[in-house]
């Protein structure tokens, strides 16, 4: 009896022991008191797997710290707002008929009655030289009136339009000052799908906000632009077009110009001016005043897999040309429709729309070797580029003279040809106007004939006759066969 309650006792306790273990198996981990012991964990057999200590090829170990980036080149990321030109509209309904003044100018808006008030923009720019010329999206400052550039020191500067190029959507602008932070340029051509990039701007004019993403893709192009467009998945939304992107070096390598949306906001897709092509553009600006491009005279397409075969090509590759203009480069030099272009000097044709592009790079007037698929073999041509014509680039006049300081005049001298076709003894014509003189009605081409009374003949009788002004300065111009009287208040 004794032994039977022993036994007894035996089992109860051996299930008591399995009970707690069992629940000290599902029970949670307790964290470690902060002064108890670490026991040390055992050691690995030959069958347990490494820990990831160590990375391997092409895994992502962390994310970049691109705070010492945007230190260094914020400086020199700029905040534009311009005042655009105004549209003419419809008459006023508060137009006063009995002024003058207003019968003057409706006199010569018979088509285009009156102004409408003049809308306002923003973008972002940067400097790339110590002495105020700054890069920025030709879209952002090609129709504006007046150009306002803001640094991150808050000093603003009235800024002068150099020349814009629309083709490319580049243009230089230049600000009155010495002595700013620039950035560094990178080589857009090295860029590569997945590597990181940085963006600065003014995005719904939060200056100097920073975005991040990789490269998505090179070389992608829009629509009929001569501009091999960087894609990238860094956020980019309104007020950010004519901002610097940057490679994580801290070098320019894009200027960002246009999103993909549906919604007019971002959606993942912004695409960036390779930086190599708009230096390209800025130097010719400034050299010649316009950016001068080639043409050959053809119209090509894509080559797809059904072409590839029909052509006798291998693979999908090169410019099918579907049309060749008649007595042009391409036709005096040989081409005809059913050649596929391979080559230019060289350079590889992948795809049709690297052909533009190329041709474009190439001095007008030079002899370009053109490699082609002719008759299911290779054979090569010269083809002579002409110059394709393009709508005049907006350059400032190198002749204009700032005529009226705080008026908003920019002047220059007419020779005695521009009188006889005008009909005026007048000797100075307005090329551009802002501030002031544009609120009050007077536009490019007016002739300024006196101020309060007094003759003008230079822009120096201009500048000094308003100096002595008080907070208005009466305006004699002509425009047309008519002369009136514009008072400006430059309080």
């Amino acid at each position: 009896m004794g032994s039977i309650r022993i036994w007894a006792l035996a089992l109860v306790a051996g299930l008591f022991v399995v009970v707690v273990a069992r629940e000290r198996a599902h029970a949670p981990a307790q964290p470690a008191a902060p002064d108890s012991a670490v026991i040390a964990p055992a050691p690995r057999s030959e069958a347990t797997p490494q820990a990831l200590s160590a990375p391997g090829p092409g895994r992502v170990t962390g994310l970049p710290d691109f705070s010492a980036l945007v230190s260094e080149n914020g400086p020199a990321v700029v905040n534009i707002s311009v005042v655009e030109k105004p549209q003419h509209g419809g008459n006023s309904a508060d137009s006063d008929d009995e002024d003058p003044l207003s019968q003057f100018f409706r006199r010569y808006r018979r088509q285009n009655p009156d102004r409408e008030p003049p809308s306002h923009g923003i973008g972002s720019g940067f400097i790339v030289s110590p002495d105020g010329y700054v890069l920025t999206n030709a879209h952002v400052v090609m129709d504006a009136s007046e150009v306002t550039v803001k640094l991150t020191d808050r000093r603003e500067f009235a800024a002068k339009v150099v020349g814009v190029d629309k083709r490319s959507d580049v243009a230089v602008i230049k600000i009155a000052a010495t002595g700013l932070p620039t950035v560094r340029f990178g080589d857009s051509a090295k860029l590569k799908p997945g590597q990181w990039v940085v963006a600065i701007g003014s995005p719904f004019g939060f200056d100097n906000s920073v975005t991040a993403g990789v490269v998505s893709a090179v070389a992608r192009p829009l629509d009929e632009t001569y501009v091999p467009f960087i894609q990238t998945d860094a956020a980019v939304n309104p007020g950010n077009s004519g901002g610097p992107l940057f490679n994580v070096e801290g070098q320019v390598i894009g200027i960002n110009a246009q999103i993909f949306s549906r919604t007019g906001g971002y959606m993942g897709m912004s695409f960036a001016v390779p930086i190599d092509l708009a230096l390209s553009v800025k130097n010719q600006l400034l050299a010649k005043g316009r950016v001068s491009r080639s043409r050959i005279g053809v119209s090509v397409q894509e080559v797809d897999q059904k072409l590839a075969q029909t052509f006798g090509l291998g693979t999908p590759h090169g410019a099918l040309v579907s049309s060749v203009e008649p007595k042009g480069p391409g036709e005096k030099a040989g081409l005809k429709p059913g050649d596929v272009i391979t080559s230019v000097n060289g350079r590889k044709i992948d795809h049709s729309y690297d052909l533009p592009t190329v041709i474009a790079e190439i001095p007008p007037g030079s002899q370009a070797r053109i490699g082609i698929w002719h008759d299911h073999k290779a054979a090569e041509v010269e083809v002579k580029t002409v110059l394709l014509e393009d709508e005049p680039a907006q350059v400032a006049r190198r002749d204009a003279e700032d005529g009226g300081g705080k008026l908003g005049l920019a002047v220059r001298q007419l020779d005695a040809k521009e009188q006889e076709e005008l009909h005026t003894h007048g000797k100075l014509v307005v090329e551009d106007v802002a501030g002031p003189a544009l609120a009050a009605g007077i536009e490019s081409g007016d002739v300024v004939l006196g101020v309060n009374g007094a003759a003008v003949n230079s822009a120096a009788d201009l500048k000094r006759e308003v100096a002595r002004s008080g907070h208005s300065v009466a305006l004699l111009i002509q425009r047309d066969d008519a002369q009136i009287y514009v008072p400006v208040d430059i309080g």
